[in-house]
């Protein structure tokens, strides 16, 4: 069954560029990739993607980024280099905006996957432009893969590098039926599996322990890892895993649970089929929880 669960690629993780990190550190290569007539410039409206007459992402010539902006280096397709820029973009509204996820959703998986690195890092440079070891401004290195408090500006010299955040996101199996919940802004019947960020200090075992602990009172066991997803608003690394408890005894914390409960196989896939007599609505297949789901469905039926 791992090799079946090995071979589904969630949204945003069929990346295939090559992310040439050779370049992003080299200043000289760098130039070179930007100079060339063929570097391509993704098209962004903010932290939101474009897209051409036939739904895949739009691009421009890279000579057309605005001169008052750095270019992040998404790496190199082939011998083409691309780049997005980063433009200072603030907050693009919310993640769970339907239309935007529709879109994406239509994405082949390597373009998915650009977009999320593209979103993350300009996120991410919006959002540090100051340095939080001395709180002077900083500025972008290495193609948009840093950023430098510079020493020769009266900085402290600290170089600061992108982060994603660990999340597990999991489910529980209780004599054959699985735990679902759902948090109050979710749309109405939209259960989903139960995630929460893993802690410093924290293996992705003791994070999905905890949490199920937390939020809704059960000790579990045979935590498995299952797959993983770039989350890219504003950027995580989604970890899905499994569990089994013995007691399905609920305990609830409201402030992040509005509602869970035991769900037998047929009732989730009858979700998963859409059904609209199902208990539930399904979360959508763009985020893991969906694979996750498909997953428990495998097991049970193979």
């Amino acid at each position: 069954m791992s090799d079946h669960i090995s071979q589904i690629t969630p949204a945003f993780a069929g990346g295939t560029m090559d992310r040439a990190d050779q370049v992003r550190v080299n200043p000289d290569r760098l130039r070179d990739a930007m100079m060339r007539p063929n570097a391509r410039l993704l098209r962004l409206d903010g932290l939101n993607p474009v897209f051409d007459d036939h739904g895949n992402l739009a691009w421009g010539a890279a000579y057309e980024a605005s001169p008052d902006n750095d270019l992040l280096l998404l790496g190199m397709d082939g011998d083409t280099p691309c780049f997005a820029e980063l433009n200072g973009a603030g907050n693009a509204g919310p993640a769970a905006d339907p239309r935007l996820w529709q879109a994406l959703g239509g994405l082949p998986p390597e373009q998915a996957a650009v977009y999320a690195t593209a979103r993350s890092l300009v996120d991410w440079h919006a959002r540090h432009r100051f340095c939080a070891q001395c709180g002077k401004p900083t500025e972008s290195r290495k193609g948009g893969w840093a950023r430098l408090c510079d020493p020769e500006k009266d900085g402290c010299g600290a170089e600061h590098f992108p982060r994603t955040d660990p999340v597990a996101i999991m489910l529980s199996e209780c004599e054959g039926k699985v735990l679902l919940g759902r948090q109050p802004r979710f749309p109405v019947k939209r259960f989903s599996a139960l995630a929460g960020f893993i802690e410093p200090g924290e293996s992705i075992e003791g994070g999905v322990r905890r949490e199920l602990w937390e939020e809704a009172g059960i000790k579990v066991r045979d935590v498995r890892y299952v797959a993983s997803q770039p989350w890219p608003f504003p950027s995580s690394l989604m970890i899905a895993c499994t569990s089994i408890t013995d007691d399905p005894t609920l305990t609830l914390d409201e402030e992040e649970i509005e509602e869970a409960g035991w769900f037998s196989l047929a009732e989730v896939q009858s979700a998963m089929a859409g059904d609209p007599d199902a208990p539930f609505i399904a979360p959508p297949p763009f985020a893991i929880a969906h694979d996750l789901l498909r997953h428990w469905i495998d097991l049970q039926t193979g």
